[in-house]
């Protein structure tokens, strides 16, 4: 693993938010993307070196042999050819779609199991057309031993935002296999969602020569129940409606189980530390998913089929996104995140160091520590209308008529001004650390060692993850682990997708219904 700097001087703990300079993150940032784009490059690498199966000639003695992951009996008088490309997982070479296997798929979809021998993330240029409806997040998942039909399609609608995934075959004749694409849509715009689920009917009927209707969508959310009507309509296809808290804990399960370098701890030092895959059987469990979205959810999964929702709140990425609408006019998350990494909290936020003078030491509080989010913001108002009225001397004659607040009884004054990147740094801290002090809560109470944070409003950015990791290590004293994705924002779209899948599915048996236990 390359090595990734140093740790900031300004170490803080999350008795609030860690205060860092915007330097840090931004430095962070491109750690980050440079530690990405390296495994993105080796992934894209792999993807192109997957031999030809033309160029294969070996053929073992005849026999009867099942695919280890499919189950596929292999039953013509040979095994199929088989290859050893560069990351060393044998795979075997593409087959056509027979028409049967698309009448069984249609007839039997919990028949067919996405092949995930082999599969790694890549991030080369998206095959989907770029638009301003969606965003096509690059970290598809390439699945090089996955040859047979898949008939549905699956999208998690939430409150904020909707998110869809598919299976496409490779472009290139010579490339095996396919891949899991991911777009997202905003959910006030799921009219776009619709349109693009529609194309992809098409592509299924030109590819498959099947009818369209036989295409099936697979779907969950609060969404998956709102739209119902309008999806099934719209398409003429069946809409199977799925379980959100079922769908969230199978995706993760997946992700944690079957696909390298998805799951990865945060530290200052180190800002991406993946962790391999767990051992055999799976020793995953217990643990506690935190999921972020308009609002959070806290989940305590304690197997394959054991669920229970322990807990929430209601100030989750909704309210980071009304909030900064509202106080910056940014127009939509993303813009909100990049304000927030050249953002300076210390000019909105109320330190302890502007209380004491200094750290609080006694109780372990640094100058740097947050004693109160937004808590400049009322004393620098109130200095402000101090300064306008000794200015004026009771005197507002000098101020034109323009200046006076129609309805108000007050004297006019020039208002205290804030940066919306300040604004925006601030209010991300305060409610990222609330969640993560939530969810120390929760997994104490329960004595859960392991805190897995999904959702959209993580987004792979720097501050959130710092935020919420030191505040897990600080709280917990270094006994329990804050665990991130890379694909955290699909964990109820993979699960969804998944539902299509037979019971114990996977390398690792990681696919199995969920059973709720508890609360509801």
């Amino acid at each position: 693993m390359e090595a990734v700097g140093t740790s900031s001087p300004l170490t803080a703990t999350p008795l609030s938010t860690p205060f860092l300079p915007t330097s840090y993150f931004a430095s962070q940032a491109q750690r980050v993307r440079r530690r990405l784009s390296g495994l993105h490059r080796r992934g894209t690498k792999r993807a192109r070196l997957q031999p030809s199966p033309r160029n294969n000639a070996s053929m073992p003695p005849s026999s009867t042999h099942p695919d280890p992951t499919t189950g596929d009996n292999w039953s013509d008088g040979a095994t199929p050819a088989t290859f050893t490309p560069s990351n060393g997982v044998p795979t075997r070479p593409r087959r056509a779609t027979a028409q049967s296997d698309i009448h069984e798929t249609i007839l039997h979809p919990g028949n067919v199991r996405i092949n995930v021998q082999g599969a790694f993330i890549v991030s080369d240029e998206p095959s989907t057309p770029r638009s301003e409806d969606y965003e096509h997040d690059p970290r598809d998942i390439r699945l090089p031993n996955h040859t047979a039909v898949v008939s549905h399609v699956a999208v998690d609608i939430g409150g904020s935002l909707a998110k869809l995934v598919y299976f496409s075959r490779e472009p290139d004749e010579s490339s095996i296999g396919g891949r899991l694409n991911f777009l997202k849509f905003e959910t006030d715009r799921i009219d776009s969602c619709i349109e693009f689920m529609r194309k992809l009917q098409a592509d299924y009927r030109r590819l498959n020569g099947s009818a369209p209707e036989e295409l099936c969508v697979m779907a969950t959310g609060g969404g998956a129940f709102k739209f119902y009507d309008k999806i099934r309509e719209a398409l003429g296809v069946e809409v199977i409606r799925e379980d959100e808290m079922e769908c969230l804990i199978i995706g993760l399960d997946f992700f944690i189980t079957e696909i390298p370098n998805e799951v990865f701890t945060y530290r200052e030092e180190s800002p991406m530390d993946f962790i391999p895959f767990p051992p055999q059987p799976p020793s995953i469990y217990p643990y506690l998913l935190v999921n972020i979205g308009s609002g959070v959810s806290m989940v305590k999964v304690s197997g394959p089929r054991q669920y229970e929702r322990i807990g929430g709140t209601s100030l989750g990425g909704g309210t980071l996104w009304g909030l900064l609408s509202l106080l910056t006019g940014a127009r939509n998350f993303d813009d909100m995140l990049k304000l927030a990494e050249k953002g300076d909290n210390s000019t909105v936020d109320l330190l302890v160091g502007d209380i004491y003078g200094a750290g609080y030491n006694k109780i372990g509080l640094k100058s740097t520590h947050i004693a109160s989010s937004f808590g400049k913001v009322y004393k620098m108002k109130r200095a402000a209308e101090r300064e306008a009225e000794d200015g004026c001397n009771g005197d507002s004659s000098h101020y034109s008529e323009h200046d006076h607040l129609p309805g108000s009884s007050e004297l006019p004054h020039p208002p205290a001004t804030f940066r919306p990147e300040d604004i925006s740094r601030s209010l991300l801290y305060a409610v990222s650390n609330n969640i993560g002090q939530i969810a120390y809560l929760h997994a104490e109470k329960h004595n859960l060692e392991k805190i897995y944070f999904g959702g959209s409003f993580i987004g792979g950015h720097a501050q959130t993850m710092h935020t919420l990791s030191y505040a897990i290590r600080f709280w917990s004293k270094g006994t329990k682990q804050a665990y991130f994705l890379r694909h955290e924002g699909y964990l109820g779209a993979v699960g969804a997708f998944l539902k299509r899948q037979p019971s114990n599915w996977g390398r690792r048996n990681s696919f199995g219904a969920p059973k709720r236990t508890g609360m509801e």
